[in-house]
């Protein structure tokens, strides 16, 4: 479904009547479709059939430097949606104490396309049943108690106004996978090995990359041996020793401990009663030491297949690619043009001169915050990853998490994995239980002490990031490649 071009010169006719009263700024997002489609199979049983279809749009008002925001999947009422938007500024422009400002950017008119060759939603359910249950035929045995598999397909078409004039067209397309075997070890535990659908970055994210073998079906096999094989495993014991982190496991490390603390809005206070806070601070930028010299960080929308890639964020602003951390210091923030307005005012100076294109939202009806798009750990020079195991003389690898805790300014963490092997004088010996690792975000990654090169490099997928209030659960990606932290506590004392 396309826009109309009488809901088009509506929307235009709302933005010039509010930019008449004086408003500061006016932009609009309309979803002609927003469309899910959720498919769970349970001990292989189709447990989920789950289809939604949302529409609708939203108005946020910039007026006497505050927001107001307004929505309604109801297009007959879209005058009294600009109205209310406008109310609920001026409203707030009373108690507002720094005024916002959105600056001013060119006009500009352009249309983002995923890459997909197939969309799902043209996939007869029969067809993806099918091969779902392929997958769980892999999956299952007699000594496995559960197993389960879930996808979730995602197309949205988005179209973009504001009062500069620009105009802008998205078509968005996601797909996310999750499959997941349980079974009762030796001492009565219950262990699981699980596998999503990841990417290598390149591709397309039509049906086709949920059908790629490499990145979802094959890995069937690999899970269920590594849970025969964990279940009479030895447990870790506690120590401190070297880590070697998977992609698998290292994108929540990112996310959870880079990703967060970077986001500006987080950092000026914006999350404090819900998500937490930020042990990072406005005078930290181009000063703190984040981590070692191999650390280094970028952020935006430099990856073709990635659900952190969107061609513009919902102010409008182009996604492009810049660093965060760059050889261990912070230099930049996950930021939006309002955000920027106010770190800017209260650090007297202007600490940040470009928005990251970071304004999101989940849905028309949920105003955009700062959220991560691509936020990716660059590539090393330390080799592959049989190379780092060779320069290890004391060590885990990690992968999979399993639970994790996070300190509520992402000052420091715990994380449990699934899965554990052990290296010793630079080689990988046995299998280990229940391994877990924590640790001060910064001391932390300032003991990284190798990054693995682009061979290693893979795109792990968030589908279910939540914050604000009203929550808003967003989809974005995370490119890591093998890491390896050395003095890390790991295990648990008895």
């Amino acid at each position: 479904m396309s826009i109309s071009a009488e809901l088009k010169d509506k929307i235009k006719s709302n933005i010039n009547k509010l930019t008449q009263h004086g408003v500061d700024y006016v932009d609009v997002r309309y979803y002609s479709n927003d469309d899910l489609e959720e498919l769970i199979l349970a001990d292989g049983n189709l447990e989920t059939n789950r289809t939604v279809f949302e529409s609708g749009i939203g108005v946020r008002v910039l007026s006497g430097g505050a927001w107001g925001f307004a929505a309604a999947s109801d297009i007959s009422s879209i005058d009294d949606c600009f109205d209310l938007a406008e109310r609920n500024a001026n409203t707030a422009s009373k108690l507002v104490k720094i005024r916002l400002d959105m600056g001013q950017k060119p006009a500009h008119n352009e249309v983002y396309s995923s890459p997909i060759k197939q969309d799902y939603f043209d996939i007869p359910l029969k067809d993806k049943l099918d091969f779902l249950k392929s997958i769980d035929d892999n999956i299952n045995d007699s000594w496995i108690v559960q197993r389960l598999i879930r996808v979730q397909f995602q197309r949205s078409k988005i179209n973009f106004f504001n009062s500069e004039g620009t105009e802008i067209e998205r078509n968005i397309r996601d797909v996310f996978a999750h499959m997941e075997i349980a079974a009762i070890d030796k001492d009565g535990q219950a262990q699981k090995r699980s596998h999503d659908l990841f990417t290598k970055g390149d591709g397309t994210r039509g049906y086709e990359m949920f059908q790629n073998p490499e990145l979802f079906s094959s890995q069937a096999l690999r899970i269920k041996s590594e849970l025969k094989e964990l279940l009479n495993a030895d447990e870790l014991q506690f120590g401190r020793r070297s880590v070697i982190i998977l992609p698998g496991q290292g994108f929540l490390q990112v996310h959870e401990t880079i990703g967060h603390p970077l986001e500006l809005d987080r950092i000026l206070g914006y999350e404090l009663s819900y998500a937490g806070g930020s042990f990072v601070t406005l005078d930290s930028f181009g000063k703190l030491r984040y981590g070692s010299e191999k650390l280094s960080v970028s952020a935006g929308g430099d990856i073709m297949n990635s659900p952190g890639t969107f061609g513009f964020d919902d102010e409008g602003t182009k996604e492009g690619n810049y660093l965060l951390i760059d050889k261990g210091i912070l230099v930049n923030a996950i930021s939006s043009r309002s955000m920027i307005s106010e770190a800017n005012q209260k650090a007297g100076f202007e600490l940040f001169k470009n928005s990251g294109g970071c304004a999101r939202s989940t849905a028309f009806y949920r105003a955009p915050i700062d959220r991560m798009s691509n936020v990716n750990i660059l590539p090393g020079n330390d080799g592959n990853l049989e190379d780092i195991i060779a320069s290890t003389e004391d060590g885990i690898i990690v992968d999979t998490p399993l639970s994790w805790s996070i300190g509520s300014n992402r000052e420091h963490f715990h994380f449990a994995c699934e899965i554990a092997w052990e290296v010793k004088n630079g080689k990988r010996t046995r299998m280990l239980r229940n391994p877990s690792y924590q640790g001060h975000t910064l001391d932390f990654y300032n003991k990284v002490s190798a990054v693995g090169n682009s061979s290693t490099w893979e795109v792990w997928q968030v589908d279910n990031c939540g914050k604000g209030e009203p929550n808003q659960a967003l989809e974005l990606g995370h490119g890591v490649p093998v890491f390896r932290v050395d003095n890390v506590i790991t295990g648990e004392r008895e």
